[in-house]
């Protein structure tokens, strides 16, 4: 019950941006060192993959991907699941046939269900609606250099408790130095060891944080490498073009060059 009341607490106050404050505070926003930032950046597939079990262990009780795709787990640049996994994953949902109105387990060509609880928002985007990083006023350059910072903010969020809490009107709030404010309206979502990482991998609350916000962002950006490979091959192009106009310019300008106009 407390993990329910948790996670729902973090995305209806912290991640959907609604305040609630108890006090004044500088919101801080710590940088992360992610493999997919920059436009050589990739995602690393054993994160996503652990990012994949704490968001099914920890966030799927009450949030949902309704954007995204099952079967898109087992895509190159994703979490590269095999496709025996990608089915035995998608049956664990029970899913309502739109023909025939009955439950069946899910397939893969199904999307991620809906989030379980009306109050809980969607996850899919969530790492893109959400700005960590700002300013300079005005110029942007700060998420210019940096990136829009949506990982970086889940990631604070969720790191961001100092352990102090207060009681007004009723209300618990808990410290949290991401949080716009100071105090945020839910208990801690993660503990050490929350969960058991299947490579192995030290799961305490930061790499906790740091795999689910990686997983998210690939939520909201499946096709990421795709659009840098072909941002690439577009920039190649469009240079060995104006290469060619160059040196043809050149050609056919070479014997007119000198002479003067009569």
């Amino acid at each position: 019950m407390m993990k329910k009341i948790a996670i729902t607490a973090l995305s209806v106050l912290a991640l959907s941006g609604t305040v609630a404050l108890a006090a004044e505070g500088e919101q801080h926003i710590e940088d992360v060192a992610f493999s997919f930032e920059g436009p050589f950046g990739t995602f690393d597939e054993f994160q996503l993959q652990r990012g994949l079990q704490v968001y099914t262990e920890v966030c799927a009780a009450c949030h949902g991907l309704k954007y995204v795709p099952i079967r898109t787990l087992a895509d190159e640049g994703g979490p590269a699941l095999p496709e025996d996994q990608v089915r035995a994953y998608a049956e664990q949902f029970t899913v309502t046939d739109e023909e025939t109105g009955e439950d069946r387990p899910g397939k893969p060509t199904d999307h991620f269900p809906v989030s379980a609880l009306e109050n809980a928002p969607d996850l899919s985007l969530v790492a893109k609606s959400r700005a960590g990083f700002h300013g300079p006023y005005g110029t942007g350059l700060n998420q210019f250099f940096r990136g829009m910072g949506g990982p970086e903010y889940i990631v604070s969020i969720l790191t961001g408790y100092t352990g102090e809490e207060k009681e007004e009107a009723g209300t618990t709030y808990w410290e949290n130095t991401a949080f716009p404010g100071g105090w945020i309206a839910m208990p801690p979502p993660l503990s050490d060891d929350l969960v058991t990482y299947q490579d192995g991998h030290e799961a305490d609350v930061h790499h906790m944080s740091v795999d689910v916000a990686a997983f998210l962002m690939w939520a909201a950006e499946p096709k990421m490498m795709a659009r840098q490979h072909a941002g690439f091959v577009g920039v190649f192009m469009l240079t060995l073009l104006a290469v060619l106009l160059y040196l043809t310019n050149k050609r056919l300008w070479a014997p007119h060059k000198g002479k003067k106009l009569v």
